[in-house]
């Protein structure tokens, strides 16, 4: 058995079945909600990142791919680097006003929220 499969069966010790298997559980996703019902917060953190200034964007409804492909959009959109971490789009750079452009454009509601 490989290393991640037994990974994925943690917790399962032993079945006394002889016709058990073993099915993981899919984590399901909500649907992507479109755009205009969307409710997303913009925000400049520098704390516990070495002095660095990062933007970042909370509060998208929606699959996981759909939060990436955003992100991808606003890192190009912006010309600098950044990821999609704990249901978060991290811009490197004080980025924000062209971040809120960005959003308005594809129909997000967008707020600048304390941070």
């Amino acid at each position: 058995m490989s290393e991640k499969k037994w990974k994925k069966r943690k917790g399962i010790v032993y079945s006394t079945n002889p016709d058990f298997q073993f099915t993981e559980k899919q984590k399901e996703e909500p649907d992507t909600l479109p755009p205009d019902q969307q409710d997303l917060r913009v925000m400049i953190d520098r704390k516990q990142r070495k002095g660095k200034t990062v933007t970042i964007v909370t509060g998208f409804a929606g699959k996981e791919n759909d939060l990436k492909e955003l992100g991808k959009l606003l890192k190009s959109g912006c010309g600098v680097g950044g990821t999609v971490k704990d249901n978060q789009i991290l811009i490197q750079g004080d980025m924000h006003q062209k971040v809120m452009e960005i959003l308005k454009s594809k129909g997000y509601h967008v707020k600048k929220s304390g941070g």
